[in-house]
């Protein structure tokens, strides 16, 4: 987007005159995250979680690296460079270990709350479809390289998630068998899935990477949204992005180091499985294969399905578990209201608190017991995760009535949201 009243980018020393004149990086770098480039005033702390994510990208391609460098990607010798050679023989490789594995965690958790703040303030609307879009496919390459990444250390839990996840490739009429074992390299996990998922998982965080940075670009060309869903309307609704916001953003990340460090320090192994502390035994079977804590409401939507109709109930949950992520590409074109926020949007706003509740049920029973009880609850939230995208959104959408919109970002801060006014033509545009 263009601000007529942003600051443009003037070098004084010769030295910067003479490397902007033949590479534009300083003034690129002065409009993208510098005061060039104005933010809305009303941005809160929830606004942090993108630049979060951004870093814990950054951790993980520079520890994942440094560990690459002593990963031995074979059945024999994985197990053993990971909790022999990399966490007793390389200096700092119990950090470099800790660091990354938590890493992942940290990267989900933000990336989550990132994906939730798009959905409360209709960050999906015109005219920043692109960007969610973008941070789908951002999503689903995250998704790809964790679970790639799950199985390197060849533990118990590693090699039995890979052996059932890839199993359900299995299920596809015709060529399931076929993707299973062009995915594994063979029968069954080995070292040909070893080098295969080794190669990718150290590709795909510089693939994630170039999206990022599609992803930003996309961003500043409608520029930021805000907590009212009110486009800016002129330089009294901004402030440039230095020194306000990275001040803003210093401080969740300071925030988000201390959670790292206290994860890294005193509980690395509270997020992981204690059963991939044994090498991987292919005749041996953990009593209860889980994959890692952020897959399992995708899992649990995989495991609702339990009854064969028309076609088989494992292929219904395959089906399930990529369509509940690949609706998300749907979003902006399923939710026609002309109110952004939830802020101003009741109706939506209990329905949404609820899917945060419903997905935090999957999360657990993804995780429990496959017992009766468990399947019946996994059921009833995988039926209102796909209810919400595809029915009530769009109901809602079209019958709601929203609360009124301020006249600017300014009113909003200056006068709070609850005394806001708005013209009938602010809710209908």
């Amino acid at each position: 987007m263009s601000f007529p009243w942003a600051k443009q980018y003037v070098p004084k020393h010769p030295l910067m005159q003479w490397v902007d004149s033949r590479l534009p990086l300083p003034r690129f770098v002065y409009n993208a995250v510098g005061a060039g480039y104005p933010v809305p005033r009303n941005l809160n702390y929830f606004w942090n979680f993108g630049v979060l994510a951004g870093v814990a990208l950054v951790v993980q391609i520079v520890t994942g690296i440094v560990l690459a460098m002593h990963f031995h990607s074979s059945a024999a010798g994985a197990f053993q460079s990971v909790n022999g050679t990399i966490m007793r023989d390389v200096n700092a490789g119990w950090f470099l270990r800790f660091a990354h594995a938590n890493g992942a965690s940290m990267f989900f958790i933000v990336v989550y709350i990132h994906m939730a703040r798009g959905l409360f303030y209709g960050s999906y609307k015109a005219p920043r479809e692109m960007i969610w879009l973008l941070g789908v496919v951002i999503f689903l390459l995250l998704m790809a390289t964790a679970f790639m990444g799950y199985v390197l250390p060849w533990g118990q839990m590693s090699f039995w998630g890979a052996q059932v996840i890839t199993g359900f490739f299995s299920a596809i009429p015709v060529v399931g068998d076929t993707i299973r074992i062009w995915l594994l390299g063979g029968y069954a996990p080995d070292d040909a899935a070893l080098n295969r998922f080794f190669s990718l998982h150290y590709l795909l965080p510089f693939v994630i990477l170039g999206v990022v940075i599609l992803h930003i670009w996309a961003l500043h060309i409608p520029g930021s949204g805000n907590p009212t869903g009110v486009e800016v309307k002129g330089e009294q609704d901004t402030v440039p992005f230095h020194p306000y916001y990275t001040a803003k953003d210093g401080f969740g990340l300071a925030i988000f180091l201390l959670v790292f460090s206290v994860l890294i320090f005193f509980y690395p192994d509270m997020l992981g499985h204690p059963d991939n502390y044994i090498e991987a035994n292919p005749l041996s079977t953990p009593a209860h294969i889980v994959p890692e804590w952020y897959f399992l409401p995708f899992y649990a939507i995989l495991k609702a399905f339990t009854v064969d109709f028309i076609i088989p109930a494992k292929l219904w949950g395959v089906l399930a578990m990529f369509g509940s992520i690949l609706l998300l590409f749907f979003l902006p074109w399923l939710d026609k209201s002309p109110v952004r926020s939830a802020n101003f949007r009741p109706v939506y706003r209990v329905f949404f608190w609820i899917l945060v509740l419903d997905v935090l049920v999957l999360g657990y029973v993804g995780g429990a017991e496959p017992v009766a009880v468990n399947v019946v609850i996994s059921q009833i939230a995988a039926a209102y995760y796909f209810a919400f995208f595809l029915i009530i959104v769009p109901i809602i959408s079209r019958l709601e009535r929203p609360r009124p919109l301020p006249n600017s970002i300014t009113e909003a801060v200056l006068k709070g949201e609850s005394g806001s006014r708005v013209s009938e033509s602010a809710v209908s545009a």
